[in-house]
């Protein structure tokens, strides 16, 4: 008789000795690879850039780009507004002073100057008629005053005649003649004042009338004098004698511009300076007095910084560096430049090559290559002081070990990476 064998037991001891063997391997795929040499992440030699740590001095600098600028620069603009008819000096010409450089017209502005001579001519002509009206007033009030002294002294030679006759005999004259010629004398006498008095007032107040129309013909003739010159302006001349620089926009023949355009400028030969923008937050270490190395790409001027702007404007601070008057043949006005100001001397400090991560005084992790130049470790280093071109190394380095400077976040989850090439 056949005995029937229960087999399910040992096909689930069979099933979950498979399943512990494949996850033993799978573990051994994930663990033996991170422990064996050719588990590290290569990278390729030649496209890391690489320095050595040093010690010794670092010159801490910071960089900015700018422009050579003269020291001595007019602007010329158009008084009035106006139609260039010709240009007569292109820039890069050397002018003299009084030169004239550009012609323009306008039509309104010969018409007010003719408007404007028209009016002074007027007021001269009102001004020699009034001066002849008031002495012909003045004559003839002094004709009436003459007339009625006269009248007054008749009169009261009369009255006092009466007078005497009546007290010596009063039947000589009538009392009516008497009172006549009395109150005949009062009148005259009275009138006499007033043409007195009224030729006193014409006197006084003659040269006032005077004054008011010569005070108008002064201010019409300033009125003709800048008209005058509005149009002498359009004989567009250089005040001082140097070298016309371009515009930004250049101007054409037959072009209309405005009044308070700017037509040209001049720069005066001698000086230049440099103007630099410096990152806001690099330009609190500069003072003035520092030494400036400029950079025309072809020369390095050494300079001194003259002048920091108080604003910050596009997040940069513009300071001014003075330059030598022996100047070399690349410098030339609106010059592109860069320029790098010496902050201080650091002596006896350890420093790298600066890193494309990092900022100052901050704990920042990097790869520093093995001796055998094969290999490069992760090491924790904190940064001191920075420059233009390198950074100080306060601790995690010594002098004569060579860090990796390039950007290596790619490679953030390992500790070692394979320099493949090297």
């Amino acid at each position: 008789m056949d005995i029937i064998r229960d087999t399910k037991p040992q096909k689930k001891k069979r099933k979950l000795m498979w399943g512990a063997g494949a996850v033993g391997l799978i573990a051994l795929m994930i663990v033996v690879p991170r422990l064996l040499p050719t588990a590290v992440p290569s990278v390729d030699a030649a496209t890391v850039w690489r320095d050595t740590v040093e010690h010794g001095t670092m010159i801490r600098q910071v960089r900015g780009p700018g422009t050579l600028v003269p020291e001595q620069m007019r602007w010329i603009t158009a008084v009035t507004a106006g139609r260039i008819e010709q240009i007569l000096s292109l820039p890069g010409a050397e002018v003299e002073r009084g030169a004239v450089i550009m012609r323009m017209s306008n039509p309104d502005v010969d018409m007010q100057l003719l408007q404007a001579q028209q009016q002074l001519s007027q007021a001269r002509a009102g001004l020699a008629q009034l001066r002849t009206s008031l002495q012909t007033q003045e004559l003839t009030q002094r004709g009436t005053v003459a007339t009625v002294r006269t009248q007054f002294l008749d009169a009261e030679r009369t009255y006092l005649t009466n007078q005497r006759l009546f007290d010596e005999n009063p039947d000589l004259v009538a009392r009516a003649d008497l009172d006549r010629s009395r109150e005949l004398t009062e009148e005259l006498r009275l009138r006499l004042q007033v043409e007195e008095e009224r030729l006193q007032v014409m006197g006084a107040t003659a040269q006032e009338q005077l004054d008011a129309q010569a005070e108008q013909i002064a201010r019409l003739e300033e009125l003709v004098e800048f008209n005058a010159d509005r149009l002498r302006s359009m004989q567009v001349s250089v005040p001082v004698g140097g070298v016309l620089a371009a515009l930004e926009i250049p101007l054409q023949e037959g072009q209309w511009v405005q009044s308070g355009q700017n037509l040209s400028r001049v720069v005066v030969p001698g000086r230049l300076k440099a103007e630099i923008r410096i990152t806001q937050t690099q330009a609190q270490d500069i003072v003035i007095g520092q030494v400036a190395l400029i950079d025309t790409r072809t020369d390095t001027i050494q300079g001194t910084v003259t002048r920091i702007d108080p604003a910050v404007r596009s997040g940069t601070v513009t300071i001014d560096v003075s330059l030598p008057a022996d100047l070399p043949p690349s410098a030339r006005p609106d010059l592109s430049v860069d320029g790098n100001v010496i902050i201080e001397r650091l002596d006896d400090v350890t420093y790298m090559g600066r890193p494309t991560f990092g900022q100052a005084n901050q704990r920042v992790s990097i790869f520093k290559v093995t001796e055998d130049g094969s290999f490069a470790d992760r090491v924790t280093i904190q940064l001191g002081a920075n420059s233009v071109n390198d950074i100080e190394v306060r601790d995690g380095l010594v002098a004569g070990e060579v860090v990796i400077l390039s950007d290596m976040s790619r490679w953030d989850g390992f500790d070692r990476v394979r320099l493949r090439g090297s």
